[in-house]
């Protein structure tokens, strides 16, 4: 009977002693919040990743500036422009030895005006990043490059820091005035071009088209340039655009859409990778595929019947309710992006056939 005492004392005290101790770790629970293994295992790992992104900066040094011009890198570019945190650009050489990523753009490499700093000691853990924006067929010398870069910055979006040359994000619901296309222009179809070549398909389809329909061309080969500050108000007054790539290539979608056509305000029509890649990233009914159609013709009289009826012609602006463009053009931001994702990215990664990465799943 004693021991039963005893024991159902000790019992009691065990139960305070716990009862005190919940409601002690109750308040600092409810102040730092529940850890979050409890509610959230995958949480804890992506909230560990945070914190040791946080703990320093992220220093990318740009080894040269792409084709020769340089930015400013004063203050802290990446947050003040961009709102990236712990990202520090540079460009000194001599902080080589403390970079975490070194970024080469291929041009300059593959014209021989830039070489690798390979009798440089590499620090351990530090990335080697090939950059290029320019497709396949315009990047020289890649075979030289095997088994050196841990990182591709490029257009693709199967690069590891994905750089496109425009993008559509969605508008805020509120403060938006809903932008109001004319629907009565003075040109049926008008293209932009100073490089031209009578071997691209591009050349091709625009030489079938204008034969069917007038096609308006501006541009240096026309001997009709036109300023910088011309080129919307242009574009603004021709029913379509053509969107026409330099080279048919995955995920080459260039300023020709973002700017040109969507900026401009004339309905796209689009030449260069498959269909599939640009509705992976433009709005359905924004933009009009060359390959859609069984010919160049049927393409030609398509337009001429979608110019004439307005309401059909207007359903390829709905997109501009919900969307706005947002073009990337200064290289700053592109190399800030690296940090964004920097934690994610593979550590021991290393292209040993660079050539064969740039020129996969490309005709």
């Amino acid at each position: 009977m004693a021991c039963a005492n005893i024991k159902k004392t000790v019992l009691n005290s065990m139960k305070k002693c716990l009862l005190i101790s919940f409601v002690c770790i109750l308040p600092l629970c409810l102040l730092n919040g529940w850890p979050r293994g409890f509610l959230a295992p995958t949480a804890a790992k992506h909230s560990t990743f945070r914190h040791n992104s946080s703990s320093r900066s992220v220093t990318i040094l740009m080894w040269y500036w792409p084709f020769g011009r340089s930015f400013s890198l004063r203050g802290d570019v990446c947050w003040d422009l961009y709102r990236i945190p712990h990202c520090r650009l540079v460009d000194q050489r001599s902080l080589f030895p403390s970079a975490d990523v070194v970024v080469f753009h291929h041009r300059e490499l593959g014209l021989l005006h830039q070489t690798l700093p390979l009798d440089l000691p590499r620090p351990q853990g530090q990335r080697w990043a090939w950059m290029s924006l320019e497709a396949p067929v315009n990047n020289r010398n890649l075979r030289p490059y095997a088994n050196i870069f841990n990182m591709t910055i490029s257009y693709r979006r199967d690069a590891d820091v994905s750089i496109p040359y425009g993008e559509l994000l969605p508008k805020e619901a509120e403060g938006h005035l809903v932008e109001v296309v004319p629907l009565n222009k003075s040109s049926l179809v008008c293209w932009v071009v100073s490089n031209y070549r009578s071997n691209h398909k591009r050349s091709k389809v625009y030489k079938e088209l204008n034969a069917i329909i007038p096609v308006k061309v501006y541009g240096r080969w026309a001997k009709t340039p036109l300023s910088t500050e011309a080129l919307l108000p242009t574009i603004s007054r021709c029913y379509f655009y053509l969107a026409f790539e330099n080279s048919i290539t995955k995920d080459y979608v260039t300023e020709k859409l973002w700017r040109n056509a969507y900026q401009g305000g004339a309905v796209p029509v689009v030449l260069g990778p498959p269909l599939s890649d640009y509705k992976s990233v433009a709005p359905p009914h924004s933009f009009i595929h060359v390959d859609e159609f069984a010919s160049v013709k049927d393409l030609g009289q398509y337009l001429q019947q979608l110019a004439e009826d307005k309401k059909r012609y207007s359903e390829y602006f709905t997109w501009k309710h919900q969307w706005r463009v947002k073009l990337h053009s200064d290289w700053r931001e592109r190399l800030c992006k690296i940090c964004s994702q920097y934690n994610s990215l593979p550590r021991e990664k290393v292209y040993s056939n660079l050539e064969t990465w740039v020129y996969a799943n490309n005709p």
